[in-house]
């Protein structure tokens, strides 16, 4: 900086243009920029936060020097004499500036006739915009402020922020006064805002697999809150202030260790991308990583290292922060009216229960673990929710050195609890999880990069047991209510349980069933418990892979499955943990398509319990004439009708479909000379074909494959008719409705051809069996889930004359697994070396 003092005061010397001396001031800035990544190579998080504000303040009062050098010549006077303030805001007031942070600014003034001091701020706002500072700015005249704040909260909560960079001193101190009567003026409206804006933000930013360190869970806007409430409450100037008062140093010192963790989490995401960013998202993360000094190990990869570190840090904010700012709060925003009516809400001595959530006293002494989870135990089952206050009393449970069997006793009692979510829930909001529960310590902070799963491991099993608490599938609600309460329970410890095996060496469903076998077994579990839930440990996510790429329709396919369910029990619990692991993993995941295909395995499994011979094609469609010979439409029909239902080809149209839509597709198609259609368009795009001529199949799904596909089927009817329902994973635009009008239509032109692109399938991904069932053959093809794919292999099946049956799409973590019936005739399993090779055209 001395340097840069040197150059401007030569040329100023030298009556030197204003656009030169700009030019000096932006160069010594962008050189400034540019050494940062060095500078962090020494120096990260706070300490880094520091000299870069400071570094940014001196850069300003140069700037402002030269203004009023130019402004004032060889008169200028004191810079206390002039009535002129500079005041950081924000983050840049919290000494806590980024590298690409907004650098917010107040330029303080008092109008005085003396001065025209609105070309010198407007001058030293526009020179620092020139220079690269992004600079947020705001002028305020001292006598507006008081008004300002009580019209906009943004406004008031900058100003709490404030620090003074340089100015007149005696105008600081009337700021001072100011800020004093600002901060005890509208208290309660002013955090009531502050907490709802802080709670929408967290819903808009939960804690994810990509976590954003300035807004969502756990970042700094909650740890600018503890600020925020801590001075507006007690006035202080530093949240340390309160150490030994709200606070213990222990409990400060964690804290503010895992907020120096986020600010050099930060400071390497703006160095890294040269941008302000505040996401963690995976592309960045390795480069992030190796900045943060992580490096591989043989258990685990710095990425997964420095992501864990993370989520443990924003945990670690996040306690603090909602601990702290509720007990801080609460004697302003509390009605004192209402201590007196507490009594009514008593339910022991300490403890209110109030709307279903429980209370008691930020000074209520701690219980040893055992008592404490006594105390849980006996709580009402209507108990939802804890608030904060009991949440901190938890966390200061005495812990003891190791398990004994009165705690495993106890422990057992617990689990079998049949409001158990929102015990857990404040077991792991108390930080006592691992503790109670030793067996889920991998799986606490572990990273899912698998492009599926949106929350680490432990926040995804915590969410899979609440979905149990509101079950939103109204088939899988009737079957969980069917089961007996010790049944209900089992369920609940696999929901929660279900993924305790990740974070090891071994596949995640074979430790998670010993680790479940193991922890049941010193709890005194029951056998037949013990036994029934590590097998749904084992294979808890089977019925979901089965039902999305498997042909749920197929003898071997059900009787593999079965086979490893064992019975109907085992089938009827998985169904229900199936449900909620899908549903854990966001608000739309579990679709009415999802729901459908496993509530089709289910069914179709059920027989298999019984009498496995039901599971045959043939007698799976003699039950389903049966059922169509009763409905009176049937009875209707004239007897050649009736006859050519009976005559319909296709096994699968009796397997697939219920009876009355089998009727009313084989009465649709009698009439159909060339083709007829239709296209529903309510939850999701489907479209219905029945053609007499052919259908120019590759065509039509090459036009189409802006659209994601879910599942095609294709039937054999009667006299050559075929009938096709191609459904889509989502709606479209009505309006779109006409141009695919249009494409079906087209598509019966036999000479049309669309340019496909043509997709990467490998050899090694092709799997063919020819005694799939007694008429079909399967092929399955597992690639890269890419554009075109399905249009490219009906294409290829067209050529060869080969008829597909059925077909049925899955894709999952950017991997397509496809699954295609194919009727045997001739063509197809004696020419499948040729199809192999056409459809795998990578490298050619």
């Amino acid at each position: 900086m001395t340097e840069l003092n040197i150059q401007i005061e030569e040329l100023i010397s030298k009556n030197a243009q204003d656009f030169e001396i700009s030019k000096v001031f932006r160069t010594y800035y962008k050189n400034y920029v540019a050494s940062i990544d060095t500078t962090l190579e020494t120096t990260g998080g706070k300490d880094f936060f520091v000299k870069h504000t400071k570094h940014t303040d001196k850069f300003l009062i140069q700037l402002y020097k030269y203004i009023l050098r130019k402004h004032f010549g060889d008169y200028q006077p004191m810079s206390s004499s002039i009535p002129v303030t500079l005041i950081a805001l924000g983050s840049y007031g919290r000494e806590q500036l980024c590298i690409y942070s907004d650098v917010d600014l107040m330029i303080l003034y008092k109008d005085i006739k003396g001065y025209n001091l609105r070309p010198l701020m407007e001058e030293l706002v526009t020179l620092a915009w020139d220079c690269g500072l992004k600079l947020g700015s705001r002028v305020h005249e001292i006598n507006e402020i008081e008004e300002g704040v009580k019209e906009d909260i943004t406004i008031k909560t900058s100003i709490l922020e404030s620090r003074v960079i340089y100015g007149s001193k005696h105008l600081w101190y009337a700021y001072e006064n100011i800020l004093r009567k600002i901060r005890k003026t509208d208290q309660k409206e002013f955090i009531q805002e502050k907490l709802e804006e802080h709670k929408q933000r967290l819903l808009k930013y939960p804690l994810k697999m990509e976590p954003n360190i300035k807004d969502g869970y756990g970042g700094m806007r909650e740890s600018n809150m503890v600020f925020w409430m801590a001075t507006v409450v007690f006035g202080v100037y530093d949240t340390k202030e309160l150490i030994g008062k709200e606070f213990t140093e222990d409990e400060y010192k964690k804290y503010r260790a895992a907020l120096e963790f986020i600010f050099q989490v930060r400071n390497a995401l703006h160095n890294i991308a040269k941008k302000k960013i505040d996401v963690v998202n995976f592309d960045l993360l390795p480069d992030l990583s190796s900045k943060l000094g992580f490096k591989h190990t043989p258990r685990m990869t710095k990425e997964r290292q420095c992501m864990a570190k993370l989520l443990e840090s924003l945990h670690r904010i996040h306690f603090f922060s909602s601990v702290m700012v509720k007990k801080f709060t609460r004697r302003i925003i509390h009605d004192n009216k209402n201590i007196s009516q507490l009594k009514e809400y008593r339910y022991k001595k300490d403890l209110y229960i109030i709307d279903n959530k429980l209370y008691t006293s930020y000074s209520a002494k701690p219980k040893t673990l055992v008592p404490f989870l006594k105390e849980l135990i006996d709580l009402p089952d209507n108990v939802k929710g804890f608030d904060r206050s009991y949440v901190y009393y938890a966390s200061r449970t005495i812990l003891p050195t190791k398990q004994t069997q009165e705690l495993k006793k106890t422990l057992k009692v617990l689990l079998y609890k049949p409001n158990l979510y929102p015990l857990i829930k404040l077991i792991y909001n108390s930080r006592l999880f691992q503790t109670i529960l030793p067996i889920t310590k991998k799986i606490v902070n572990q990273p899912q990069f698998d492009g599926y799963h949106q929350h680490p491991v432990d926040v995804h099993s915590i969410k899979a047991l609440k979905k149990l608490e509101d079950i939103k599938d109204s088939y899988v609600e009737e079957l969980f209510n069917s089961l007996e309460e010790k049944e209900k329970a089992i369920v609940r410890m696999v929901t929660l349980l279900h993924d305790v095996g990740k974070g090891r060496v071994t596949d995640h469903h074979i430790s998670g069933e010993k680790l479940f076998k193991n922890m049941t077994t010193a709890y005194n579990f029951d056998p037949e418990h013990i036994q029934l839930g590590s097998l749904l440990v084992r294979y808890h996510n089977m019925m979901s892979k089965v039902a999305t790429s498997e042909d749920i329709y197929s003898e071997k396919v059900i009787l593999s499955f079965t086979a490893l369910v064992k019975s109907k029990l085992a089938l009827k619990m998985l169904f229900i943990v199936t449900y909620a692991d899908i549903s854990a993993v966001g608000e739309s995941v579990y679709k009415s398509a999802t729901a459908s295909l496993l509530k089709q395995l289910y069914l179709q499994s059920l027989p298999a319990f019984e009498n496995t011979a039901l599971l045959t094609e043939s007698a799976r469609r003699n039950a389903k004439q049966e059922r169509i010979k009763k409905l009176n439409k049937f009875k209707t029909l004239s007897n050649i009708m009736k006859k050519k239902i009976f005559y319909i080809s296709s096994n699968h149209v009796f397997l697939k479909m219920k009876a009355d839509e089998i009727i009313d597709i084989a009465v649709k198609a009698q009439n159909i000379d060339t083709f007829d259609y239709e296209i529903l368009n309510e939850n999701n795009l489907v479209i219905r074909i029945i053609r007499n001529v052919p259908l120019n199949l590759g065509f039509l799904l090459g036009r189409l494959e802006f659209l994601n596909i879910s599942t095609m089927n294709i039937f054999k009817l009667y006299d050559e008719k075929k009938f096709f329902e191609i459904s889509f994973s989502e709606k479209v635009d009505d309006e779109d409705l006409i141009f695919i009008s249009q494409i079906i239509e087209s598509s019966f032109d036999m000479t049309k051809k669309t340019k496909l692109a043509i997709p990467i399938i490998k050899k090694d991904g092709i799997k063919i069996d020819c005694n799939h069932t007694t008429y079909l053959a399967s092929m399955q093809v597992i690639a890269k889930d890419q554009k075109g794919l399905l249009a490219y292999i009906a294409k290829v099946f067209d050529d060869y004359g080969i008829e597909i049956e059925t077909a049925k799409l899955s894709s999952i973590k950017n991997k397509a697994k496809d699954l295609f019936l194919i009727e045997k005739n001739g063509n197809f399993c004696a020419k499948q070396d040729q199809i192999i090779n056409d459809l795998c055209v990578e490298g050619k």
